[in-house]
């Protein structure tokens, strides 16, 4: 499973690519207005630090606005992927532009069968939104299991994009379940590393590590080797 974060912020961006674990980045307008910079700005930055696909997403309602924002974003940079809420006239958008080779993020997914539809018009990924799924009360896990499954059976290459992600459970759960991706938060994806008992143990090492007479093969050891 590939690791996104979600954020328009640089600096989240810049740090997260700095562990070597993110393999892309999905923005929406919500990210893009909080980052208080212009939109074309934001975006060249983020392009130079993920070589990876990087969702940009569409504001128009209707198939020939989307058509063409899509084309201005694929136009952008090789690594973008065009963003499309699932309705009708998206999904009218996402045909066009599969058609001309263009990959596409279809989001806002709050069923298995929006996903089919989805899949049915050639989007490069599907985003169900997990978490907004959990607060309505309904189960947001079982939705990409029944996405899974559909795709399975019937082939479609679409890749499950799991988003709306709050808590490491559902990070988890996704991986658990057969998301091809998990976009998440940076303070989400920073709390992957952390365990309790990670740091317990880490600080046991270190407070026994002083006790232990100098030790010449790391102070002798060259740097950068």
């Amino acid at each position: 499973m590939q690791l996104f974060i979600d954020t328009a912020n640089v600096q989240e961006i810049r740090t997260a690519a700095g562990w070597g674990i993110l393999d892309g980045v999905t923005t929406n307008p919500t990210h893009i207005f909080k980052s208080g910079r212009p939109f074309e700005e934001v975006l060249q930055e983020i392009f130079s630090i993920v070589d990876g696909p990087i969702s940009v997403e569409t504001v128009s309602l209707e198939a020939a606005g989307i058509v063409n924002e899509g084309r201005a974003v694929a136009r952008f940079h090789k690594n973008a992927v065009v963003k499309v809420p699932v309705m009708v006239e998206g999904l009218k958008a996402v045909k066009q532009l599969a058609a001309e080779g263009i990959r596409t993020n279809v989001t806002l997914c709050f069923n298995a069968l929006q996903a089919y539809l989805a899949a049915k018009a050639g989007a490069t990924y599907i985003s169900p939104f997990i978490h907004r799924k959990e607060e309505a009360g309904q189960d947001g896990l079982e939705m990409i299991k029944e996405i899974r499954g559909i795709y399975d059976r019937y082939g479609y290459k679409t890749k499950i994009l799991a988003a709306s992600i709050r808590t490491t459970r559902e990070v988890l759960e996704c991986l658990n379940a057969g998301a091809d991706v998990c976009t998440m938060p940076f303070n989400i994806m920073e709390s992957l590393y952390h365990h309790s008992m990670t740091d317990a143990g880490l600080k046991m090492f270190l407070d026994d590590w002083k006790k232990v007479p100098p030790v010449k093969l790391f102070a002798a050891a060259p740097a950068g080797r």
